[in-house]
């Protein structure tokens, strides 16, 4: 949850004014979805819409930044350091490839491989 801005709190790096309003439309969906009612739903699935929005907004964070490169290392760090952002669930997506799917082979490798009754 991004912090709350005061005039004690540094003003945030340039750039921010472009993605602001998509933000706020997160934060938004997210009041909506703590706002939401829960019953009749198990403890777990009532989180289920807060982790998605909170998904999105980390993700747009880093198609932002990695993808695209439209905002600076700067502006980056800030929404990082403000909640806008969650860094380990980022610093999964940047390591290249699958940790887990790292020696396994395919169906169609295996089945190349497999020898053959009688050959």
């Amino acid at each position: 949850m991004p912090k709350i801005r005061t005039t004690r709190t540094k003003k945030p790096p340039e750039g921010f004014e472009e993605i602001e309003s998509i933000l706020e439309e997160y934060a938004k969906k997210m009041r909506d979805a703590e706002n939401e009612s829960h019953e009749g739903k198990r403890r777990a699935e009532s989180l289920w819409p807060i982790m998605r929005i909170s998904h999105t907004r980390s993700r747009y964070i880093y198609e932002l930044y990695y993808k695209r490169e439209a905002i600076s290392k700067e502006l980056y760090e800030w929404l990082l350091k403000e909640g806008y952002g969650d860094a380990n669930l980022i610093a999964k997506w940047k390591k290249s490839g699958d940790p887990e799917g790292e020696g396994k082979i395919t169906i169609k490798e295996f089945r190349r491989n497999v020898p053959r009754k009688g050959a």
